[in-house]
């Protein structure tokens, strides 16, 4: 009885891979969580919240001293400066962030143009506010990959309302440049577009890489709505702490959906990760350069084992071709990887439209311990 727009969103590519590696007691490269906890004072903050009795439902908009950090870790980072009392908004993770700004600023029957590969839930969001998905593709640039501008200049139109823009970027680990931003923005601003910025992946870059939010452009803040999260900042993403910023007008939209999604959520974790806001940012640091040592680890695996392995830039995930292995159908292996020889991953093609041009690459997941790393290497070699 699923409503017509959500049938296409059934189980999770995450869930159906996720329970293959459970089956076959498989390395789970797949989904994208950390093996490993964030930081202890963070820990223990969330464990004085819970023991000082702070259980209770939090403020709709958040706890005030999350609020005040999220928007002072803002100004630090990024020269962007909003009031934590009209600008800032606690969500019950980034999912429910983007899900909270699609639903409450986008109109049924109007467009949402998404990058393609777009992480699952986007396409669900738009169906369920009613609207129109664009997708606009990135293509192959060297061993990683560019935005399409020509494709995306064709896909703003009268119809266009919201642009997703996901960057450093989930499934590919690219870091859209300024140039690629720029072009977003001058889009957005001449079509009066508002950007939902998915920008959760924001201190994990490698390679001395840096982080440029698009809400930093000129004329852009005033319509992007900004969205980041505790859950790969902190390795905490069972704690669904995330937030979005942007201008009083932006984010009294997305509350209107988001205080009917979940009202609150978190309440004693909340605390917890604004003092990680204030006083673990080194912590996150020394997280990333481990990730880059992971993100080397795994793709000398692969390599290794046959694959041509494209640029992961930032995230957790490193894709992967194993067209030279003699698989050029990526969803049939990563089905069949968890029995064959005990690793789960998923293909690119699940966060697509248009699958052909990705049916071929695989994405792996590194964020985690090294024993797992070194061991999935040993079963992929076997291939």
């Amino acid at each position: 009885m699923t409503v017509s727009r959500l049938k296409p969103f059934g189980e999770t590519i995450f869930a159906e891979m996720s329970a293959l590696a459970v089956k076959h007691q498989a390395i789970n490269l797949g989904q994208g969580f950390p093996d490993a906890d964030g930081p202890s004072s963070m820990l223990d903050a969330a464990c004085a919240a819970i023991n000082g009795g702070r259980n209770q439902y939090p403020p709709g908009l958040g706890v005030p001293e999350l609020r005040t950090a999220v928007a002072a870790h803002q100004a630090r980072h990024y020269g962007l400066h909003y009031d934590p009392d009209t600008e800032v908004l606690i969500t019950v993770g980034a999912t429910e962030a983007i899900a909270g700004a699609v639903v409450g600023l986008v109109e049924p029957g109007s467009e949402v143009v998404l990058i393609e590969p777009y992480y699952d839930s986007y396409a669900a969001t738009v169906a369920m506010a009613g609207a129109v998905r664009r997708t606009v593709p990135m293509v192959a640039d060297g061993d990683g990959f560019r935005l399409d501008r020509t494709r995306l200049a064709e896909a703003f139109g009268p119809k266009t309302t919201a642009i997703i823009v996901n960057s450093p970027h989930n499934p590919t680990g690219t870091v859209l440049g300024t140039d690629d931003l720029q072009a977003i923005a001058d889009l957005c601003i001449e079509h009066d577009v508002i950007v939902i910025a998915d920008e959760v992946y924001e201190h994990l870059l490698f390679d001395g890489r840096t982080h440029t939010s698009i809400a930093t452009l000129p004329g852009m803040r005033e319509r992007t709505v900004r969205i980041s999260s505790a859950a790969k900042t902190f390795n905490c993403t069972g704690w669904k702490v995330g937030w979005l910023s942007g201008p009083p007008e932006l984010v009294v939209g997305a509350r209107s959906a988001k205080q009917f999604m979940s009202f609150v959520g978190s309440g004693p974790f909340q605390p917890a990760v604004a003092h990680a806001l204030n006083h673990e940012m080194d912590w996150v640091a020394e997280s990333a350069a481990s990730l880059q040592r992971k993100r080397d680890l795994i793709s000398g695996a692969l390599a290794e084992a046959g694959f041509v392995v494209h640029r992961s830039e930032a995230t957790y995930f490193v894709c992967a071709d194993p067209r030279p292995l003699g698989y050029d159908d990526a969803a049939t292996l990563c089905r069949e990887l968890p029995a064959k020889i005990g690793v789960a991953a998923v293909p690119i093609s699940a966060f697509v439209d248009d699958p052909q041009p990705w049916r071929h690459l695989v994405r792996f997941a590194f964020a985690k311990n090294d024993e797992s790393l070194i061991e999935g290497a040993r079963r992929l070699a076997r291939l």
